[in-house]
């Protein structure tokens, strides 16, 4: 019996211009997107330092996010955290070949390397 290997949850919003951001819904969603749906040059953000979803920006082959594109994903990040009541928070981003899982930890906790932080508002574009 083949068993077929659990698919992540996520919002997906349209950014245009062939650029889209994918948030997880749980801790489990969000380590599927970031291991098995994220590309080596996608780009991966999160909550500084409090719970939140892993948020990817996906876009066409070949091209670099403008800092427009950046700002917006780090705003869904943190619209999709414990910080969305809030003001203006700290969104970590980096390329998602830089997030790894550490051996034995929970689901949705990761590590990051080469990471730039962003200011970022809690909300969803639009």
């Amino acid at each position: 019996m083949k068993t077929t290997p659990p698919q992540p949850k996520y919002w997906t919003y349209d950014l245009g211009d062939g650029w889209t951001a994918m948030a997880g819904k749980t801790d489990e969603d969000n380590d599927l997107l970031s291991f098995q749906i994220a590309r080596q040059t996608d780009h991966w953000f999160h909550l500084s330092g409090a719970p939140g979803s892993h948020v990817l920006l996906r876009g066409p082959d070949g091209e670099d996010p403008t800092r427009e594109l950046l700002q917006k994903a780090a705003n869904i990040a943190a619209y999709h955290s414990k910080a969305r009541n809030g003001g203006r928070c700290h969104v970590d981003c980096c390329l998602a070949k830089d997030v790894s899982k550490p051996p034995h930890v929970p689901a949705g906790t990761v590590t990051i390397a080469h990471s730039r932080t962003l200011r970022a508002r809690p909300q969803l574009p639009g």
